[in-house]
């Protein structure tokens, strides 16, 4: 009899042991299923902490309060620099292996992810209440074929920003004239102080001076004229241009080794107060008014003037510029949809941190009266509604192709390695075979 109850109760045992174990099995089938449920966004910028911190800081927290918010999703963050960014997505959108979200710039850069059918359309996402946020005419720069391939996260002029400290050490004051521009800068190397703080090694720092040149000499249209075909690049204004720009380099206008310093280098000449000026876009603004990693008496020493005028020519109110970097959904991203609430959900928190947090000027709609704005960037804003024109840089203009051979030409004029004819031919070839 008890040898009978002791084969009962192991029986008993090993039932409770099997359905035990198969509880476990099930709570761990729904534990990997609950995993395997959560989606990975990955999401790949621009802005590391080293250099643009407050941009940093500000995706870190729209990233988390966006998990937060959908605890089905993770995002997965990969930071680069300017230029090693635009290097990888090339290498990426070679191999098709975009991220799920990503940073663009508008019109030729874009062009050939759209040809490629690399980018989502996102027609829907504005269609959704998006696009009422939106500064007139930002998101038609990301337009192609009636579709809308990027959202424009910022709305940039490029000011001539100056150290207020040395202009008044040296008895100088804003130039409103080229003429006068020139006479500062012999002013600043007499005194042995670096005018101008250039990074050419990146090239588009370059061009921004020879587009606001060819602005101010041609009128605002020559430059965009020559780039879509209804003009060309060997107009007279555009050589002559060319011409200025090898003019500066005579004078000394740019810190020494120019052509070999990338643009962060050049920023920190400016910053360190080595060099007087730096022409830069407006999404530079922080540094000069709300990071506090930068000493407060340095800020408080930055200014700014319009480019200017030429001869008598061309008008202070036109900038160059346009619309910033931008998100794209990648087509082939297994998260289409939850990319695309991710970016639309990106730009509304931009639009709200960027101005109070960094004081970037965001391409979604300000109302500057409810928030507390630094000087500079309420004067930035006025310039932005004030301004006639504002000519889209040159090299977002153009096919990549052609943009290679511009900056790549901009980087030899600068050097002396090629004359102001040359310059303008190569150009005009390259837009010519790109017809």
């Amino acid at each position: 009899m008890l040898k009978k109850k002791s084969v009962l109760l192991f029986a008993l045992l090993v039932l409770v042991l099997m359905v035990f174990a198969a509880c476990s099995e099930d709570g761990d089938a729904s534990g990997d299923e609950a995993e395997g449920d959560k989606k990975t966004i990955e999401f790949m910028h621009l802005w590391p902490e080293g250099s643009s911190k407050d941009h940093y800081e500000i995706v870190n927290k729209i990233v988390s309060k966006y998990e937060e918010d959908n605890p089905g999703v993770k995002v997965e963050l990969e930071i680069l620099g300017n230029e090693q960014y635009k290097e990888k997505l090339k290498v990426l959108s070679a191999s098709g292996e975009l991220p799920d979200v990503g940073m663009t710039w508008a019109a030729g850069f874009l062009k050939p992810y759209v040809e490629g059918e690399m980018f989502a359309p996102l027609n829907d996402v504005l269609d959704s209440g998006l696009q009422e946020n939106f500064v007139s005419g930002t998101t038609e720069a990301y337009a192609m074929d009636g579709n809308t391939y990027g959202l424009p996260l910022e709305l940039n002029i490029a000011p001539i920003f100056y150290n207020k400290a040395i202009f008044e050490e040296n008895g100088l004051e804003v130039p409103k004239t080229y003429e006068e521009f020139k006479n500062v800068v012999d002013t600043l190397r007499e005194n042995n102080i670096a005018p101008i703080a250039l990074g050419n090694k990146d090239r588009w720092t370059g061009s921004l001076w020879y587009m606001y040149l060819a602005d101010r000499i041609g009128g605002a249209e020559t430059l965009t004229n020559a780039i879509d075909r209804s003009g060309s690049f060997e107009d007279p204004a555009l050589v002559k241009a060319a011409e200025e720009i090898q003019s500066l380099t005579e004078l000394d206008a740019f810190n020494e080794g120019y052509n070999a310093l990338a643009d962060q280098e050049a920023k920190s000449l400016f910053m360190n107060g080595q060099a007087a000026m730096y022409l830069i876009g407006s999404w530079d603004l922080p540094n000069y008014t709300t990071n506090e990693d930068v000493p407060q008496e340095f800020r408080d020493s930055v200014g700014f003037f319009n480019f200017p005028t030429v001869d008598g020519q061309g008008s202070l109110n036109s900038w160059v510029g346009g619309p910033g970097v931008g998100l794209f959904v990648a087509e082939n991203s297994e998260v289409k949809t939850e990319s695309k609430e991710f970016a639309s959900y990106f730009v509304e928190q931009w639009g709200q941190q960027a101005v109070t947090d960094a004081g970037v000027i965001p391409a979604t709609k300000v109302d500057t009266s409810s928030v507390d704005l630094p000087e500079m960037y309420i004067n930035v804003l006025d310039e932005l509604s004030a301004a006639e024109n504002i000519t889209l840089f040159a090299d977002v203009q153009m096919d990549p192709d052609v943009a290679q051979v511009h900056l790549d030409a901009i980087q030899s004029l600068f050097g002396g390695e090629i004359t102001p004819e040359k310059f303008t031919e190569l150009q005009e070839e390259a837009l010519a075979e790109g017809e």
